[in-house]
């Protein structure tokens, strides 16, 4: 994305080329042809296997894909319906019982709770994120619920998939939080500016973020991993740790968090 032309698009509204970097697992085939159906025509799709490729050449090849957008263009990949049915049921036509509760297009309308940090009564709200979501790892699904912007309960439904080893390096940590700040030359300074024994991003994680009585802040909750040999050590469960934390603190201790750890955290619930 360094090179002259180039520029990363925030959303696959404002692309004109899905670039598909590594092996995408079979599973993810669905999700996958979500992103590239949300492309405006014309658009194209380029895979990258990235063993097989430099990036130079790959960069080559999205510019002249560019330049050949509108005579070339791909059809949507998924039928054009909604990926949930609507639950026409109910007195109101949206599945639950009165004007509360219900599931319109596999969504959960609000319910109301207890806030986790004072205990006033809130709406809840409940969405899936992922497996491409932007601000997540790449194959990480989440359920979570949300109070306002902060995050009551998490699960994990999909675990992101594997890295490269060379992933988990200090300075790619740091790029990507700078990235997900919008600070995107700052982000490839780190990334080309790195070196051997790099300062790792632990300070990224400051005290106070997610607080909850009983549990501590999201930096005692990583206490263990941060302060240890990171390799042997187990990131805690992202159901533990997520919790209390606001919608953008959760991405940015997320973001400080190598790869693996991200890995190793995101346990899926035992089915019942």
């Amino acid at each position: 994305m360094a090179r002259s032309g180039l520029r990363r698009a925030l959303t696959p509204r404002d692309a004109g080329i899905l670039l598909v970097a590594g092996d995408m697992p079979g599973d993810a085939a669905e999700a996958l042809g979500r992103v590239h159906d949300q492309l405006p025509h014309p658009r194209a799709t380029l895979r990258w296997t990235v063993s097989h490729e430099t990036a130079d050449a790959v960069a080559d090849r999205i510019v002249a894909s560019w330049r050949d957008l509108g005579a070339i263009d791909e059809a949507d990949l998924l039928p054009d319906q909604p990926p949930n049915e609507w639950k026409g049921v109910g007195p109101h036509g949206q599945g639950g019982k009165g004007m509360m509760g219900g599931t319109p297009y596999g969504r959960p309308m609000a319910m109301t709770g207890e806030d986790i940090r004072d205990g006033l009564q809130l709406d809840r709200y409940t969405a899936r994120i992922g497996p491409f979501a932007p601000m997540l790892p790449p194959g990480l699904v989440l359920e979570v619920t949300l109070q306002g912007d902060v995050i009551v309960a998490a699960t994990v439904q999909h675990p992101p998939f594997a890295q490269p080893v060379d992933a988990d390096a200090p300075e790619l940590c740091a790029a990507r939080m700078l990235t997900i700040l919008g600070l995107d030359g700052p982000a490839r300074r780190a990334i080309h500016g790195r070196r051997p024994g790099g300062i790792w991003v632990r300070g990224a994680v400051p005290r106070g973020l997610g607080g909850i009585e009983g549990a501590g802040d999201a930096r005692d909750r990583l206490a263990a991993f941060l302060g240890g040999d990171r390799a042997a050590v187990t990131a805690p469960d992202l159901s533990e740790l997520l919790p209390g934390l606001e919608w953008s603190e959760a991405m940015l201790v997320m973001a400080s968090l190598p790869p693996s750890a991200i890995l190793r955290a995101a346990r899926l619930p035992e089915a019942a």
